[in-house]
């Protein structure tokens, strides 16, 4: 068990009090965005084993099978396949969309073999890996996921009552639902962006001119589309965001996001956890490189429900004492990570943690104790925003009164 030293990331959209807030700091002025625990090679998690700071990635690299154990190598990998992350976005993140892993390994591969160079700005591809996502809220938490249906779409651009959108709203009817939603997001991307700001402009101020006048069908997406617009002033990523499914996340709710499912996070603080991957595709609401034909090739056209998640005891309570805390854990339909939470009592037996696969440990409010080994005698106190990397094969429980997250693999 490895008390874990983490890197945050100082991203413009990021909150300059969330994340001070919750660990207990003093803000320091500027934003931070996001906290990351991992062996990601962008900002690696570093651990002191006797001989100074080391890095986790170079930990795990010595002897992944020690680390990882035997059946996370086998499936996933000599390395750790997720990134756990405290996420705290002011400003709304880009509208993206992230690849499957054929899509990445071929784009990846596509990119090498014409020799474009990893930090090239236009590079897609950092990888050969998906990114897949989960973020579960630690505050009400506000974003965009999938397409709404194309007839609720253009129902939204008529409200409005901007007359440059109205084109937009009538390819959103002309054709069956997959095909409309991707002749008006190319239209869209496709668009003079000169042209184009003055109609976001417009449609922003409609957009606070109708909110105000009170509670609607469309009130939560004004709010999103005003949020976007006050951030990206005429930047058409607040037009591409009207097609998706506005959603809000209460605290311990969280969404999933999967391959080609173009999404948006505007405001609040949550854990995130993602495969180990930098692939993104950008449809908007950024200063980064938007490649169009790419990102329709990787999105998934048709209307989904966002799918808010609310997690589930484990069965036989992972480890767990019947008499202890019950961990509860996000669902996920892929094997490179899993997310849950035990939120600790007073004076209940330990929760112990299931020691098949590797973990990470963090702790979002009040205080844990964590003990490690046969005897449990070596012992760690996490507060909020502290967090600890644990090996496959070692034996951890928890007490206290507060909340652990567990982040690890669905690997058996």
């Amino acid at each position: 068990m490895d008390r874990l030293e983490n890197t945050i990331r100082p991203y413009a959209w990021g909150s300059t009090t969330a994340l001070p807030e919750l660990m207990g700091a003093e803000p320091t002025g500027e934003p931070q965005a996001e906290l990351w625990m991992g062996a990601h090679p962008g900002a690696p998690s570093l651990v002191d084993r006797g001989s100074g700071p080391v890095s986790l990635t170079d930990v795990i690299a010595a002897d992944p099978t020690a680390e990882l154990g035997e059946p996370t190598v086998r499936a996933l990998g000599p390395r750790l396949p997720f990134l756990l992350k405290l996420l705290a976005a002011e400003a709304p993140l880009s509208v993206q969309v992230h690849p499957d892993r054929a899509q990445a390994a071929a784009g990846f591969a596509d990119e090498e073999a014409r020799g474009v160079p990893l930090d090239a700005p236009h590079r897609n591809y950092k990888d050969a890996n998906h990114k897949p996502e989960l973020i579960c809220a630690l505050t009400p938490f506000d974003g965009l996921c999938g397409f709404r249906p194309a007839a609720e779409a253009a129902d939204l651009l008529d409200a409005l009552d901007v007359g440059e959108l109205k084109p937009y709203a009538d390819l959103l009817r002309a054709h069956p639902e997959a095909d409309a939603l991707r002749e008006t997001l190319t239209a869209v991307l496709s668009a003079d962006r000169e042209a184009l700001a003055g109609v976001v402009t417009r449609a922003a101020q409609a957009a606070r001119r109708l909110a105000a006048e009170g509670p609607s069908r469309f009130t939560s997406s004004y709010d999103a589309v005003d949020r976007m617009e006050r951030h990206f002033p005429g930047d058409p990523g607040v037009i591409a965001g009207m097609l998706l499914n506005p959603v809000r996340l209460s605290p311990g709710e969280a969404l999933f996001l999967g391959a080609g499912v173009p999404h948006a996070y505007l405001r609040g603080l949550g854990v995130e956890i993602m495969a180990t991957s930098d692939n993104v595709l950008r449809c908007g609401l950024t200063p980064k490189h938007i490649d169009v034909p790419e990102l329709l090739r990787v999105v998934r056209f048709g209307a989904t429900e966002p799918g808010v998640l609310r997690p589930e005891a484990v069965p036989g309570g992972a480890g767990g004492d019947a008499a202890g805390p019950v961990e509860e854990r996000y669902p996920a339909p892929i094997e490179d990570f899993r997310l849950s939470r035990v939120d600790l009592v007073p004076d209940a037996a330990p929760h112990r943690f299931d020691d098949r696969t590797p973990q990470i440990l963090l702790c979002t409010a009040g205080r844990a104790t964590l003990r490690a080994g046969d005897e449990q005698r070596d012992e760690l106190v996490l507060e909020p925003g502290r967090s600890a990397y644990v090996r496959a094969g070692e034996q951890v429980s928890a007490t206290g009164v507060g909340t652990v997250f567990r982040a690890t693999v669905a690997v058996a």
